[in-house]
């Protein structure tokens, strides 16, 4: 009775699910990044790299699993805070057609010429992901679903033009200061040189920080949702300053978590960078410039 019972489960679809799996050919040679999902490592591919490799469908000694049919697909997605989910790039292997699984069972795909043109990112409110999805569908119970998360990274060319950013700022009659930093473009591994000069000095300064600010945008229109934070900050300068004196800054980005600059991404989100410079006096006001740079990736 119990083996009629299996062999009925079996029939209509409610036999045991296979545990699927993905395996890369090449993952022992790639370098691999913590994602967001689960803090879990996921290998690191480039727009020009192909993803390819196995899916493996285990199943216990013994048992079956009918099935109609089996796929996997690549699937490029911006998952947005409020919920909202777009797919830009899904493309679609069949592995095999309907069945009967017996036996654990071994398939080959191949995304040779997948597009890949935007970075994997990882934001307050959005986030952009590339994964696998293999699906077993079965007809009289929940399809058999997993995915696979890669990171994508892609090298930029270096900026053609890279002028210095030099401005003048302050308070009428009370300050006077001037700051240039050596370029306006940095790669991720960079170092910002610059100076701060004060010209007129009236204020009762207490000391002088500089910050990273990273500025994300989602949306657009009335819908457009910018959420900023504070990459780092760090003191530049401690005690009041007089006039003519200047204060060198030298800051390496290599230290930080920082991503290449995005300018609308699908036409759904961005992400841009300041140095903010902010000046304390003795009573706690504080005082700011902020001037945008674009980062961009020279290596992986």
């Amino acid at each position: 009775m119990d083996k009629l019972l299996s062999r009925a489960s079996a029939l209509v679809g409610l036999g045991p699910a296979c545990t699927p799996s993905i395996t890369f050919s090449d993952e022992s040679s790639r370098k691999r990044v913590t994602s967001y999902k689960d803090g879990q490592q996921v290998l690191v591919f480039t727009d020009k790299d192909p993803v390819a490799g196995e899916v493996t469908l285990k199943l216990d000694p013994g048992k079956r699993l009918e099935h109609m049919g089996v796929k996997i697909e690549f699937i490029g997605m911006i998952e947005m805070f409020y919920g909202n989910y777009h797919e830009f790039t899904n493309l679609v292997r069949d592995l095999d057609a309907p069945g009967e699984l017996t036996q654990t069972k071994v398939y080959q795909f191949d995304f040779a010429s997948v597009d890949k043109q935007y970075d994997s990112y990882n934001g307050i409110n959005v986030k952009l992901r590339y994964f696998l999805r293999v699906t077993v569908a079965r007809q009289y119970s929940p399809n058999v679903v997993f995915e696979q998360d890669i990171w994508v990274k892609n090298v930029q060319t270096m900026p053609e033009i890279n002028n210095s950013i030099k401005m003048e700022v302050g308070i009428e009659d009370c300050l006077h200061i001037e700051f240039e930093y050596n370029r306006s473009k940095y790669h991720l591994k960079d170092v910002v040189i610059g100076k701060i000069y004060f010209l007129l000095v009236r204020l009762k300064i207490k000391h002088m920080e500089i910050e990273i600010r990273k500025r994300e945008s989602t949306g657009s229109g009335s819908d457009l949702y910018n959420e900023s934070e504070t990459i780092t900050k760090f003191e530049i300068m401690d005690g009041a300053p007089v006039r003519g004196e200047s204060v060198p800054v030298r800051l390496f980005l290599s230290g930080f978590d920082l991503t290449p600059t995005y300018r609308n991404v699908n036409n759904k989100f961005s992400v841009k960078y300041y140095l903010n410079l902010v000046l304390v006096d003795e009573e706690d006001r504080r005082y700011f410039k902020q001037q945008e740079i674009t980062l961009w990736r020279k290596e992986l």
